[in-house]
């Protein structure tokens, strides 16, 4: 057996065995990674997480085999993300702690032309470092100079490339000439596969309040809709059960009918100052305004004995 063949046939087992072992994947864009990110990122990864490169092609060509030998219909899923500059992140961790670790793992880079920019690009106030013979080349890009003790000092910040713009070889003679790598470059996690589920990678930002919030939310929506329209749903018949047990206390109470659960009701609109006794609470806040009221009455008797009930408008 070849040397290169013996490889692939490594690469495939090893490609099962993870997909057999590991249920979450982190999908990972690997454009500009070098040999050495690369080894660091499994260093850090270490009893945590694997990380599995190799052709789109035979990854393909091994997950087709599962689905269609194995029955792991769930990779079908993931097909689709196995494009471009690519690998996988397979773990048991927690999703969230992996990709830090994944996305900490990145080293500076310098500007290269025809890139786009992954961030804003600001040049500093302050000395460059270079003569005044190249005043001219600041001058092409409308950089504000100044000579100071013989060297070209910037007069204010600028705003050299925005985010998404395509850098340009002017931006990369200025950014070599001041020495400044602007950009890093390392791992980027685009999606994330879960039991047969695929799902963006920013989902992982949202806490577990705000996934619990938006459920919630959409739970409420949902009965909202169906009580609208009258079509019952697990989200909508308590209410529906809510408003017929009111219906029906309320029709019992203004006829003969009676049952067991209207009898609290009957009892409190025929007593309701026994109602208010039994709770302490409330009872004591009732008896302090009790008290209160009689005084600011008697109070306001003696006014009108003395004033005859005077008014200024009268």
């Amino acid at each position: 057996m070849s040397e290169r063949r013996e490889r692939k046939e490594k690469f495939v087992v090893k490609l099962k065995e993870a997909f057999n072992t590991y249920k979450s994947i982190l999908i990972v864009g690997v454009d500009n990674v070098g040999s050495n990110q690369m080894q660091k990122a499994r260093l850090a990864l270490r009893g945590r997480a694997i990380i599995v490169m190799g052709k789109n092609t035979l990854i393909r060509k091994v997950m087709h085999d599962m689905i269609e030998g194995e029955g792991h219909k769930k990779l079908e899923a993931l097909l689709p993300l196995v494009v471009g500059n690519m690998g996988f992140v397979f773990t048991n961790d927690d999703l969230n702690a992996v990709r830090k670790v994944i996305l900490e793992n990145k080293v500076p880079a310098a500007a290269k032309s025809g890139a786009i920019a992954q961030r804003d690009v600001f040049v500093p106030p302050g000395p460059t470092g270079l003569d005044p013979g190249q005043t001219a080349f600041f001058q092409a890009l409308n950089i504000a100079t100044k000579i100071v003790k013989g060297a070209i000092e910037i007069v204010s910040e600028v705003h050299l490339i925005k985010v998404g713009d395509k850098v340009t070889m002017s931006h990369v003679a200025l950014l070599d000439k001041l020495n400044v790598r602007p950009f890093f470059y390392g791992f980027k996690v685009s999606s994330v596969y879960d039991d047969g589920s695929v799902y963006p990678a920013d989902v992982l930002d949202m806490s577990q309040d705000v996934l619990l919030s938006k459920f919630f939310g959409g739970v409420r929506r949902l009965a909202a809709i169906s009580l609208a329209i009258g079509y019952p749903t697990a989200a909508s018949v308590s209410h529906s059960i809510n408003f017929g047990y009111k219906k029906l206390l309320a029709i019992a109470l203004e006829t003969e009918i009676d049952f067991p659960e209207v009898k609290k009701f009957r009892d409190y609109l025929a007593n309701p100052g026994a109602f208010a006794a039994a709770a302490p609470a409330a009872g004591a806040g009732q008896a302090a305004a009790a008290a209160a009221a009689p005084e600011k009455k008697k109070s306001s008797s003696s006014e009108e004995s003395m004033g005859g009930g005077f008014s200024m408008f009268d």
